[in-house]
């Protein structure tokens, strides 16, 4: 009997371990996927779009985020986002090396920040510790290149009237002379989104009244105009 085990120890099927091999290593992303959907914890977690573009309209500079060889490269470029394509849309210097990555159907991504602050334990009516409160925006998609030169300017005419805002001070025109001399110089691009993430770390995990204190703290350590934002994001979460 003995000598029996020992066989059916020895000579273990090549198939079978090497099934046991795959069942290990698929139970180890399992595993690390369930850990990923974790953090940030679900409950500063949104998958609230619009409450998304809220963000991206109320704070356009982006942060646009690619990688090649390895090697990351980041750039800090102003946003729109079209409500008719539902796309990105943006102008990158030519001159810049990060245009080196930017190829048709790449896929990128691209950080809003919204407002933040300290939280202090003292304003807190619990006792709790020390954080920070945040409202990003991940959007991942894939990007494509505007040269046709007419499709430049409409580009830069639309994300100037977007950012003059209500007041429109100034207007950019398509037959405005200096636009066929600028058009050289940049590279219009658009991306199609395929995934959205938002991060927003507001003490939804306090009690009531903390999490209004918390707001109100939002609110003090940010510039005025940026008041009503918060306000309008903080009803989304009750």
């Amino acid at each position: 009997m003995l000598f029996s085990a020992i066989l059916c120890v020895i000579f273990i099927p090549q198939s079978y371990t090497e099934s046991r091999r795959v069942s290990l290593r698929n139970s180890e992303i399992v595993n690390r996927q369930s850990k990923i959907k974790m953090y940030p914890p679900p409950h500063h977690q949104s998958e609230d779009i619009q409450k998304m573009i809220s963000v991206i309209k109320h704070f356009p500079l982006g942060m646009l985020v690619t990688a090649e060889n390895g090697k990351p490269f980041v750039t800090h470029i102003p946003f729109i986002y079209n409500e008719t394509t539902k796309k990105l849309v943006a102008h990158i210097d030519r001159n810049n090396p990060q245009l080196q990555t930017l190829n048709d159907d790449n896929e990128v991504t691209v950080v809003f920040k919204g407002p933040d602050t300290y939280i202090s334990p003292s304003i807190y009516t619990t006792p709790q510790l020390p954080t920070w409160n945040y409202i990003i925006v991940h959007v991942t998609g894939n990007i494509k290149l505007i040269n046709e030169p007419e499709a430049i300017k409409k580009t830069m005419v639309d994300m100037t009237e977007f950012l003059e805002g209500e007041a429109k001070k100034f207007e950019l025109k398509n037959d405005d002379p200096r636009m066929d001399r600028l058009i050289n110089y940049i590279q219009a691009f658009e991306i199609e989104i395929t995934h959205w993430e938002g991060k927003f770390k507001l003490s939804q995990d306090k009690i009531p009244q903390d999490f209004e204190n918390a707001k109100e703290e939002l609110k003090r350590n940010s510039p005025k105009d940026v008041s009503i934002f918060i306000e309008e994001i903080y009803k989304k979460m009750t």
